[in-house]
């Protein structure tokens, strides 16, 4: 293989890095989905867990709805605020609800999660993404509770007899050596698309990442300039 994408890659025709906590992960899932299946190829789902209050500090809010506690600069929030704006126009045009969240989330047993589902296909994982995300976005679904993970997968239909186990064990493993060599070759936001050789941040892209998949026929789509509206770094 070429270099450290296309390795990170693999076998898989197209590899895709998510979070659930990240409103713009959500709103790429749709249309990641339907530029694959035009492609015709499979999505191969990779938990990739964001780091926020390391670039956008940390808050939390109170049951009213006002910071209670924070680590931000004036800066840093202008550009948290703006970017739930942003996703909300672009939710807004799909029905989709994304509120702003209470805190910072650990969402790496979301992670798990949806690589517990993956372990029983493909379908079982797209069913997770689809129970799991609006309800978030909506503030219904606690991600840092386990039992509500539970709940999730079992409301997509998937097993969860030792998911606590997995959890605490070969799942974290997992999560955490995906993260790890993500991170290492170059990943830093989500969405992220491995295709070909190449990398690919925020989901704009995906008319360039139809042309790749599609064996590079014709001229090729223009190149969008990455904005902080693509994706979450």
């Amino acid at each position: 293989m070429s270099n450290d994408f296309e390795r990170l890659r693999g076998d898989a025709p197209l590899a895709v890095y998510i979070d659930l906590k990240s409103p713009y992960a959500y709103l790429a899932i749709e249309p990641t989905r339907d530029m694959a299946r035009r492609a015709g190829v499979p999505i191969d789902w990779r938990p990739f867990t964001l780091d926020i209050p390391s670039y956008l500090g940390s808050a939390k809010l109170d049951r009213s709805g006002k910071v209670a506690t924070q680590e931000r600069s004036a800066q840093q929030w202008s550009g948290v605020k703006y970017a739930y704006m942003d996703a909300r126009r672009y939710a807004n045009l799909t029905g989709k609800t994304v509120r702003g969240t209470v805190k910072i989330w650990d969402s790496s047993q979301a992670g798990i999660a949806m690589l517990w589902a993956k372990r029983q296909g493909p379908e079982a994982l797209d069913r997770f993404l689809d129970i799991a995300y609006p309800p978030f976005w909506r503030r219904e679904l606690d991600i840092d509770d386990r039992g509500a993970l539970a709940a999730a997968l079992e409301d997509a239909g998937v097993a969860t007899d030792g998911f606590a186990a997995y959890c605490d064990g070969a799942g974290q493993t997992e999560h955490d050596a995906i993260n790890d060599a993500a991170f290492d070759a170059g990943v830093f936001g989500v969405p992220t698309y491995l295709a070909m050789d190449e990398l690919w941040f925020g989901r704009e892209h995906l008319p360039r990442i139809a042309w790749l998949l599609g064996g590079r026929h014709g001229d090729a789509p223009p190149v969008a300039n990455l904005s902080f509206a693509a994706g979450d770094a």
